[in-house]
């Protein structure tokens, strides 16, 4: 499985832009994100989805150039706070074709979706009901939302990536007769709409087996109200971050589950909805490489390879156990490859980019790294921790590069100190 960029000359370039004239012009740790590569999988998905609809998750990367970005190619943005709509508002994105998601939305989450307009509110909570029909006010007009359905379904996925099993903070449950409750509350709200069911599974799922199980439940579900116009699956498919891993395949997805949903609906005896899913790791991963510059190698039990970065712009491998490949980049030194753990700057033993993985023998201070498969959950989840600046995004396309987002400064992290 190929885990660069769609653009990429792995180790040497991305976007025909060469790695070591992007760390020499903007610093490392550097964020670099391949355009061309985003476009294509978000046209990807339209194409595989057709006529349903594809929003991308803006959780998993999210600046003012990729929301212009998914606007032009026709998705629409699931955003989860009042600062991403704020991001999205910035661009002029359509109101209409944002959806708003949270377990926890606060009074100024809602109030700023409201104002803007956006097309869809999924509610997650039965209080959530009673603050937004209040804030809607405007019975004219109903407000379209969603409720958020915890299917009882296993992803087999890491724990923390779980969220459509039971005993789980997200969405409202199936079996306990939860989601019927916070459903017939929709539904006696003059200001509210019902649109439809909304579903998340987990994260980094492989296999379009749960999604099918989940479409079904659902639509069983749906049943027992005449049917619903449109029913959202989520998102959480599955990308390679390394060579011997697969993703999700989206045109098996698409087959499979619109498959599942259209016999179900005639076994139920209800109009078949219209179908939403909400990719983003799977829309911007593998359009990302990190570099960074070595500052350390220590020898012995094991070879650390200690770099600029680490958990401050990558916090999933102490997250997750996430793994990734990193290569070396420049010629060739004919040193051979031994295995070497590749670790941050950061004072946490945990602060671990790639355990165990080939580097060339002679790999010394200076030296330029680069990881990929590095768009989604890096610079969305990055930190300050030990008051380390986060790191710039780089946009590169047709032998271009470009800042979409600045490096921080230490200017940057003392303005906010009022002490």
């Amino acid at each position: 499985m190929n885990i660069w960029p769609l653009t990429a000359d792995p180790a040497h370039s991305v976007g025909g832009v060469p790695l070591t004239e992007i760390a020499e012009r903007f610093g490392t740790p550097v964020y670099v994100l391949d355009e061309e590569h985003v476009r294509h999988r978000c046209r990807e998905y339209r194409k595989a989805l057709h006529p349903h609809r594809v929003a991308y998750a803006g959780k998993a990367f999210l600046c003012r150039a990729m929301a212009r970005w998914v606007d032009e190619e026709g998705l629409w943005l699931d955003v989860c706070s009042a600062g991403e709509l704020a991001l999205a508002r910035s661009v002029g994105f359509p109101a209409e074709r944002i959806l708003l998601h949270g377990n926890g939305k606060t009074p100024e989450d809602l109030a700023a979706a409201l104002e803007y307009g956006v097309g869809r509110i999924v509610v997650d909570s039965a209080g959530e009901v009673a603050r937004l029909a209040a804030l809607a006010g405007d019975r004219r007009h109903p407000r379209k939302v969603l409720v958020r359905v915890t299917p009882g379904v296993d992803p087999h996925v890491h724990r923390a990536m779980a969220t459509g099993l039971e005993d789980q903070k997200f969405g409202l449950s199936l079996a306990s007769g939860a989601a019927g409750d916070v459903v017939r509350r929709v539904l006696g709200q003059p200001a509210l709409a019902l649109a439809g069911l909304h579903c998340h599974l987990g994260s980094q799922i492989g296999e379009p087996d749960g999604y099918e199980t989940a479409a079904r439940r659902l639509v069983a579900f749906m049943a027992g109200f005449g049917g619903l116009p449109e029913l959202n699956l989520g998102g959480g498919h599955a990308v390679a971050y390394r060579p011997d891993e697969h993703g999700l395949d989206v045109h098996t997805f698409a087959g499979r589950v619109v498959a599942a949903v259209a016999q179900e609906c005639a076994v139920r005896g209800v109009p078949a909805p219209s179908l939403t899913v909400e990719p983003g790791r799977a829309i911007v991963a593998s359009a990302g490489v990190t570099l960074y510059r070595v500052v350390a190698v220590k020898h012995g039990a094991r070879t650390f390879v200690v770099v600029d970065g680490g958990m401050s712009d990558n916090p999933r491998p102490a997250l997750y156990g996430s793994r990734y490949s990193v290569a070396r980049i420049g010629p060739g030194s004919g040193a051979g490859e031994a295995p070497a753990t590749v670790v941050g700057r950061h004072c946490e033993a945990g602060d671990v980019i790639a355990a165990d993985v080939p580097l060339p023998a002679d790999v010394r201070p200076g030296d330029l790294l680069a990881v990929p498969c590095t768009g989604a959950y890096h610079h969305s989840m990055a930190s300050n921790y030990n008051q380390v600046a986060r790191p710039p995004v780089v946009a590169v396309r047709g032998g271009r590069a470009r800042p979409l987002v600045r490096r921080e400064t230490l200017e940057d992290l003392i303005r906010r100190d009022v002490g």
